[in-house]
């Protein structure tokens, strides 16, 4: 519990007098803390963050807004059980499963298929017209090239004539994961479950399919096809996906520089080598 603010423990006694650690489950790239907590015998995940941390009030507008009780409802997705917006802490159901991150699972086809069936489900709950989403999704992109990183300057000017050619597509907004991938899906048998909720946000629904093209349908296109069998049909446009790919890859690449994650950075460095190799052919 030192990880947490005064406050944080605080509030956390309050609703959880008798909560003890068991795991310490933080990614430690940022600032926000996740923990594995017992309480007089239940489990719970407590999530702590500081005030810079922007995923937070994500997180808490997610479950606050309804749009996880298309999941939670079935055990998909944790409840939200406590939550202080002041304090910046919440707390959610601990669901059973492991999670399908760097496991045979990330790549299994079944995994994938599931994965469609409920993503799809989570983006039909509602749709609102976009009013410059995807332009400002371009100025974001450009802020992240204005900031540090470690992209080659030809490089870099190449992204942005790419950027500047390619039109936004102001796409029907819908409810969005924003992270969804293996590392974010808890699997037990035949279920898979869904957590982390801190980049939702309404967005364009291809968004949502970035990582995962990115990452295990590149190394198993299987997953691909079973991933879209589930989802029922396959909504990216041409030009539209390749301009969710140059923005993925820069904010991928400039992220993980900024956070120290060298790994994460490389594949990054990666993805964009892909997109402008895309852009050229």
């Amino acid at each position: 519990m030192d990880r947490l603010s005064v406050a944080q423990r605080t509030r956390l006694a309050e609703w959880m007098p008798g909560a003890e650690v068991v795991a310490d489950l933080s990614w430690n790239l940022v600032d926000t803390v996740v923990l594995h907590v017992r309480d007089r015998g239940s489990d719970a995940i407590v999530k702590a963050a500081t005030p810079e941390d922007h995923h937070f009030v994500r997180e808490m507008e997610a479950y606050e807004s309804g749009a996880v009780s298309v999941w939670s409802s079935t055990g998909h997705a944790p409840r939200l059980l406590h939550g202080d917006r002041d304090a910046r802490i919440l707390v959610v159901d601990r669901l059973p499963g492991e999670l399908a991150y760097r496991t045979g699972a990330a790549t299994d086809p079944a995994v994938h298929r599931r994965a469609g069936e409920l993503l799809r489900a989570f983006h039909e709950q509602a749709s609102r017209a976009s009013e410059g989403t995807d332009a400002a999704a371009t100025r974001r992109a450009l802020a992240w090239l204005d900031s540090a990183h470690a992209i080659a300057p030809e490089v870099e000017a190449r992204l942005r004539a790419a950027l500047a050619e390619l039109p936004p597509v102001e796409a029907p907004l819908v409810p969005t994961h924003g992270d969804w991938q293996p590392r974010n899906w808890l699997v037990e048998g035949d279920e898979l479950r869904v957590i982390d909720f801190g980049r939702f946000a309404f967005r364009p629904a291809a968004t949502d399919f970035s990582r995962l093209a990115a990452q295990e349908w590149r190394a198993a296109p299987e997953c691909e096809e079973a991933f879209f069998a589930g989802y029922g049909r396959d909504p990216r446009h041409p030009s539209h996906w390749l301009l969710m790919r140059i923005r993925e890859a820069i904010g991928t690449a400039v992220w993980a520089h900024q956070v120290g994650d060298a790994e994460f950075e490389a594949q990054g460095h990666r993805m964009i080598a892909e997109v402008l190799a895309a852009l050229d052919g």
